[in-house]
């Protein structure tokens, strides 16, 4: 009989935990949140000082009865859940659905799921922190308050399935916001000038910075092709003479390991995945994983964090790891990273590896793809933050031609440092200039001027949207993720090309939202509330006045916008299919899977079909069309539109381009570095890459 039951969350970590505590222990999942607000109703009783009416969540009833009947076996119960807000509220909620004494101490925490961390969190046992509880309990109730009173008034006055929050609101504002930067945009004109310059055989590149205007350098910048061709003829009529030559080198530091806020931004940029994709696999890691030979563990520590602080153990086995693999002139003794950003709240370690030791080539065969790129990214990160800055020489040329000046500038790697392993080689290329000196005549080989027009600002990207939504201090690592879920799933932005773009709906539900509920989507005001929750964990304020202050003025906010917004028809998009049923034309409708062609006469016709987008591209099996498709996931596909009959795919676009070794078609897969091209036929193998540049 087991003398101790250890609830965690999920089942995939009490396989692992279970491993570790053997015969005497029993290791129950609660499958996350066990009790919550109900979906059917408010479930806050705003007149009696907004308590919050818990339920047990449909379908945990099986889970609970488990669960009771383990607790009544076990001699001690230790709840161990994650060590966030959230899994201190599962925590309670399990204390009270098991009838535990909340000031018993039965809560263990660990930062890593390893054979040390769990026996050394079973010894230190504590109370439930009802600071960190009703921090969660005040999100939970003011982003059902949000939630659960806009949601229903934009169903009345939009249409059904709308949703407003107190943090999606706020990101779909940013990037509306961001598309009538981009349209009222008004590029200007700007040209650059460039000479190739040659001493004796060697050629160095320079760049037009301006005029001496008696004892400065006065910067000037090139509006048009007038000014740039005066200045070309100037300088064809003087000499090039060297004026300043300045030696020197510069560090350039290893970043700090990864917060979830870094790692969801350099999954991203590094090796393409969404941000729910990067939380995923990362939860994958954390909760254990079966190593061949080494039996199933933890890889890395916990998956939510804002901090950047590194125990001290990890800091010394690391840096032993760096001398002895990598030298002891990379090795820095260890380095603590100990300034995070502004607010954050510094609770666990930031993401590592739980043993550096299990190096991503060492367990690459325990791991699937997905698993494999980001723990060797995520290892690849820590190790580099322990290493040596990289050192650069650098040389500056200041070159004189009547009263024109040019600079050039290079660099080359000295001591490559951290870069060993975290390699950023791509930010940082060699550029080569001759040695050089004072007073010294070079030649101008040929002037290179260039027309630009300024450009507007980006579209946000999941990594530059999570980055702006912490800068702003809206959100907390838990939320970016499901929150850049939530504004796609409802149809407020949808992707072009990886940027979110707003949609008619997303815009025009923003501006409703910021017409009426100014603070809902205001940022200054969401950032102030993340602090306001934060001073509730600190025990700073009572979580209760928080809701109060804010449901005052909420409340007069929400009765106004409902008589002052009326109803509002959004029309269809008419389409030039005509329905084959009742000939009329058919519209674009928007559905959980995203548009589908429908007929407006519904409900006398009901007839609806996919929006079919030909590529161009005939079918190498049957001879029909290929179309492009979108999976459940919203992944991008290629099939052919004899489906089900016919069953081609291609996660690559087919081509009309032959094979040149077995004339099949060709597929393309499009990427930052270039161009993919590979045949559709496995058995032959033909792949060519082409850079971008080419």
């Amino acid at each position: 009989m087991a003398k101790s039951l250890v609830i965690v969350e999920s089942p995939a970590k009490a396989k692992t935990i279970g491993k570790f505590l053997g015969r005497n222990y029993k290791v129950k999942a609660s499958v996350g949140h066990v009790r919550d607000l109900p979906k059917s109703k408010l479930g806050i009783d705003v007149d009696n000082n907004f308590n919050p009416q818990y339920i047990t969540i449909r379908g945990k009833g099986p889970v609970l009865s488990e669960l009771r009947k383990e607790a009544k076996k076990a001699d001690k119960i230790y709840l161990a859940t994650d060590p966030d807000r959230e899994g201190e509220a599962i925590s309670w909620h399990l204390a009270h659905i098991l009838k535990l004494n909340e000031s018993d101490k039965n809560r263990i925490e660990f930062n890593e799921i390893t054979k040390s961390a769990i026996t050394k969190a079973i010894k230190q046992p504590r109370e439930i922190n009802k600071n960190l509880v009703d921090a969660q309990q005040a999100r939970r109730v003011l982003d059902r308050l949000v939630g659960y009173k806009i949601s229903p008034l934009l169903w009345r006055k939009i249409r059904r399935g709308l949703s407003a929050g107190r943090v999606q609101s706020v990101a779909t504002k940013l990037i509306c916001d961001r598309e009538v930067e981009i349209d009222d945009f008004d590029p200007e004109e700007y040209w650059s000038l460039s000479v190739m310059l040659r001493k004796n055989k060697s050629e160095f590149e320079a760049s037009y910075f301006g005029i001496r205007d008696g004892n400065k350098d006065k910067k000037v910048k090139i509006n048009n092709k007038e000014e740039v061709e005066k200045i070309i003829e100037e300088i064809k009529k003087e000499d090039f003479i060297i004026s300043e030559v300045k030696r020197g080198n510069k560090k350039r530091n290893p970043y700090p390991p990864f917060t979830t806020s870094s790692l969801q931004q350099d999954a991203s940029k590094r090796i393409g995945f969404s941000t729910r994709k990067t939380m995923r696999v990362a939860q994958q890691l954390y909760e254990g994983i079966d190593i061949k030979g080494q039996g199933t563990v933890g890889l890395i520590t916990y998956i939510r964090t804002d901090s950047i602080r590194i125990s001290n153990e990890a800091i010394n086995s690391t840096d032993a790891f760096i001398n002895e693999n990598y030298g002891k002139e990379y090795a820095t003794g260890g380095r603590q990273f100990k300034k995070g950003k502004k607010g954050a709240q510094d609770a666990h370690e930031a993401i590592r590896p739980t043993s550096i030791d299990k190096t991503p080539s060492a367990i690459k065969g325990s791991l699937t793809k997905d698993q494999y790129k980001l723990y060797k990214l995520i290892w690849e990160r820590f190790v580099a933050s322990q290493m040596k800055p990289a050192i650069y020489d650098t040389l500056s040329v200041k070159i004189n031609c009547g009263i024109n000046i040019f600079k050039s500038s290079g660099s080359k790697i000295k001591f490559d440092g951290f870069m060993k392993v975290y390699d950023i080689s791509s930010k940082d290329k060699d550029i080569n200039i001759p040695d050089l000196e004072e007073n010294e005549k070079v030649e101008l080989k040929e002037p290179n001027p260039q027309q630009h027009f300024t450009q507007p600002p980006p579209r946000y990207t999941e990594a530059s949207l999570v980055k702006t939504l912490e800068e702003l201090g809206i959100g907390r690592p838990s939320t970016y993720a499901p929150t850049i879920g939530t504004i796609l799933s409802r149809g407020y932005v949808e992707f072009e090309n990886k940027s979110l773009i707003p949609t008619e709906l997303g815009i025009l539900v923003t501006d409703i939202l910021k017409e009426h509920f100014k603070d809902i989507v205001n940022e200054e005001f969401t950032a102030d509330m993340e602090e306001k929750l934060d001073d509730v964990e600190e025990s700073k304020i009572d979580w209760k006045e928080i809701i109060k202050d804010f449901y005052k003025d909420f409340s007069k906010v929400l009765e106004a916008a409902e008589k002052e917004i009326g109803e509002i028809e959004i029309k269809d998009e008419e389409t030039d299919e005509k329905c084959e049923k009742c000939g009329r034309n058919m519209v674009i409708k928007h559905g959980r899977y995203g548009k589908f062609l429908a007929c407006p006469g519904y409900p006398e016709c009901k007839n609806t079909k996919p929006i079919v987008n030909e590529i161009g591209v005939k079918c190498p099996e049957c001879g029909g069309d290929i179309i492009e498709r979108k999976s459940k996931k919203g992944r991008k596909f290629f099939g052919c539109n004899n489906y089900p009959k016919c069953k081609f795919v291609s996660w690559d676009k087919p081509t009309n381009e032959k094979c040149p070794e077995c004339n099949s078609i060709l597929t393309e897969k499009v990427t930052k570095k270039g161009i993919t091209k590979k045949c559709i036929n496995k058995e032959c193998g033909y792949k060519v890459k082409k850079k971008k540049a080419e």
